[in-house]
């Protein structure tokens, strides 16, 4: 009986994904281990590898279907000594799509196919209605293709029965629009281009609305003088440019961060209703701003790691990133999380908690502003940081303690050494 091949669930929180394609075709050889398909997540992309061997008789879903469940019949394996016939009477579910729906648009999910066919979209069925023939569309469906002036009956359907819902208009090609539509004639102001939500920001806005609403927050600010750091990072960065070691400013941030956690362990928590979560290790999560939104990948045991090993670590984390190749586990799991800005020029900013996380750091730009020193008035380059606590764990004491650590290492950097 042919084996079959499930969408994988690549992390606990996973409930369906985009297989965006197959390295594999029909009739190849497979061997465990083999990466046969690319499986993207709302956050990395990630390859898929065979566990079982055969011939890969059927592909079930093709390439670059979205929103597939997990545990989805994706594709069928022959055995040794099984041909295509046995492909006829394999009893196998059928491949689901999870479709999210407007519910204002009122559309139902798409049908169970009940053959083993690869998941393709149907024509828009012509409905008779008062003696002519209608495009089977949902009411906001046609309101959207009318407004971008697109001609429906070009507009594939993959609604029930082909029905044309909100995504077939908002994915449709320029090649469908009107006659109307395309002419020279001056268009009405006020217009606007919709941006469907993908996966990860249908993450980022249902966590940070979930944070913002019900996590009760406050910020606290402090400013640190640079100078001494900027004058060790030179120095460091002259002496090690030989063995290729460039330490950013932010290197020393995450060092600084996770020994004031050590200090201060308070900090380095999580709720629950069961009680607080004190963390053993400092686990520190990177907002890494990537096409689309951003990811959190996550520097462990940051407390044991100088400043060579972080750089090399965020540099790898940060790149892999970008390319939405991480595993779940290298952006899941965070203890505290930093997110600088510093560079894009923001003075000063309060992020929002990334939970179960008590604490956010949030990093400004450095820059000369004047101080006074001693009964002076001179010159520093001065950073904003502000802490975002969730005040059912970290009390203001506990963040001012925790900011009182960081401002020390900052402003003496020996002092991450010890």
């Amino acid at each position: 009986m042919p084996i079959q091949i499930l969408m994988p669930a690549l992390s606990p929180t996973m409930e369906e994904g985009t297989l965006a394609k197959w390295l594999v075709k029909e009739g190849d050889e497979i061997n465990a281990g083999d990466v046969i398909a690319e499986i993207e997540t709302d956050k990395a992309t990630m390859e898929v590898e065979a566990v079982e061997e055969g011939v890969l008789g059927k592909i079930l879903v093709s390439g670059g279907s979205e929103n597939v469940a997990i545990n989805t019949v994706i594709a069928l394996i022959l055995e040794e000594g099984e041909d295509a016939s046995a492909l006829e009477g394999a009893d196998i579910a059928a491949p689901v799509l999870r479709q999210a729906q407007d519910e204002a648009e009122g559309d139902k999910p798409a049908p169970v196919l009940s053959a083993p066919e690869p998941i393709s979209p149907p024509r828009p069925e012509l409905v008779e209605g008062e003696g002519a023939s209608r495009i089977k569309a949902s009411p906001l469906a046609k309101r959207l293709a009318k407004e971008a002036g697109l001609d429906l009956s070009a507009i594939t359907g993959t609604g029930p029965g082909g029905r044309i819902v909100k995504r077939d208009v908002q994915n449709a090609p320029a090649s469908v629009a009107t006659p109307a539509a395309t002419s020279t004639a001056p268009q009405a102001p006020g217009g606007f281009d919709l941006v469907p939500l993908d996966g990860m920001r249908k993450v980022i806005a249902a966590r940070m609305t979930e944070s913002f609403r019900d996590v009760p927050h406050f910020p606290l600010n402090i400013d640190c003088k640079l100078d001494a750091l900027l004058t060790a990072r030179k120095a460091i960065n002259e002496a090690a440019a030989e063995d290729g070691i460039k330490i950013s400013v932010n290197d020393f941030i995450i060092r600084a961060s996770a020994l004031a956690l050590k200090n201060v362990p308070a900090a380095n928590a999580s709720y629950t209703p069961e009680g607080f979560k004190i963390w053993h290790d400092v686990d520190i999560a990177v907002a890494v701003a990537i096409e689309g939104g951003l990811i959190t990948p996550v520097v462990r045991q940051a407390q044991y790691k100088g400043l060579a090993a972080i750089s090399a670590e965020v540099k790898d984390l940060a790149g892999r990133a970008k390319a939405r190749k991480l595993m779940p586990e290298e952006y899941q799991g965070g203890t505290f999380t930093i997110s600088n800005m510093g560079m894009m020029g923001i003075k000063s900013f309060a992020s929002v908690i990334n939970q179960p996380q008590a604490c956010i750091l949030s990093i400004g730009a450095g820059e000369k502003r004047p101080v006074v020193i001693g009964d002076e008035l001179g010159i520093a380059t001065i950073m904003t940081v502000t802490l975002t606590c969730d005040h059912r764990v970290v009390d203001g004491s506990i963040g001012a303690e925790f900011l009182k650590y960081f401002k020390c290492y900052i402003e003496n950097p020996a002092m991450m050494l010890l």
